[in-house]
């Protein structure tokens, strides 16, 4: 017993007066895991009780990183106290460390301070459906380093954070999600352009999930080359790009029918070919 009280005696570190011995050591790690495994729990259960409370999704988050980091830092500073360290003698130590990490870590410390721009300022919210590129998705969440995207193909990305601050793209919910869609339609020449802009209409406002305000708008777009092309717009509340592309499907189903019923002929590619007769007799 004695030769065990004599070797958790051992001093380990010497900081001037200060000695940290082999004891001192194992006891702040005890309480250190301790801590880490409350904070851990702790931060659980409130995050399961504003879910509970239904509270918005980018809140919770903000709320509980914030909890993790300053219950981390206080779990920190009271070790060093029980160590004996001084915090002055920390405080240089760890900011000649922040110097060289900050030369080889730039980019991790650029994301790690653009997450807390984006759950601060909220430009990008957990659930909004973005556009970055020819990329379309919606964010699942905003991590210290990246933002987690799930493209509207069910495929996972990491996305860096500085990355969605310095660059353009488009947050089709940011306000709210009306959205406006189009769909495109040619009809043969000869139609009655009245009536197929009637049938396009009725095809659209046919559908539950289209919006009577603002109203259903039929464009007679452009005479084509073998077409005349007619655009439908309509305004929908839309959650993602699938949705969108659902209803755009079902309006073509529709328009398809009723112009059948209609005998009304939906147009494709033609070419007339001229022969000259003269030139193939002669070359005959």
């Amino acid at each position: 017993m004695n030769i065990d009280g004599h070797i958790l005696q051992t001093t380990l570190i010497q900081l001037g007066d200060n000695a940290i011995t082999l004891g001192d050591l194992l006891y702040v790690l005890i309480l250190l895991f301790a801590g880490v495994l409350f904070i851990r729990w702790s931060s659980n259960f409130i995050r399961n009780a504003m879910v509970r409370r239904e509270l918005n999704p980018n809140s919770i988050q903000m709320i509980t990183r914030g909890y993790l980091i300053i219950t981390l830092s206080v779990l920190v500073i009271i070790a060093l106290d029980l160590m004996n360290v001084p915090l002055a003698a920390f405080a240089f130590i760890s900011g000649a460390v922040a110097i060289g990490v900050g030369f080889g870590a730039q980019n991790i410390i650029n994301n790690f301070i653009s997450g807390w721009i984006l759950m601060w300022e909220r430009p990008i919210r957990i659930g909004d459906f973005l556009e970055i590129g020819d990329t379309q998705g919606t964010v699942e969440s905003i991590n210290n380093r990246s933002t987690q995207f799930r493209r509207v193909d069910g495929v996972h990305m990491l996305i860096p954070n500085s990355y969605l601050l310095e660059n353009i793209l488009v947050n089709w919910t940011l306000v709210d999600r009306l959205t406006r869609t189009t769909v495109r339609v040619g009809i043969a020449y000869g139609s009655p352009v009245r009536q197929a802009a009637k049938l396009i209409e009725q095809a659209a406002c046919e559908q539950p999930d289209i919006l009577s305000e603002p109203a259903v708008s039929v464009l007679f777009e452009d005479f084509g080359d073998s077409a005349l092309i007619f655009e439908l717009q309509v305004w929908v509340y839309a959650s993602a790009e699938r949705s969108l592309r659902r209803l755009r499907s079902d309006i073509r189903y529709r328009i398809d029918d009723l112009f059948r019923e209609n005998d009304i002929v939906i147009a494709y590619p033609q070419r007339d070919i001229h022969v000259d007769g003269e030139v193939f007799i002669t070359r005959n």
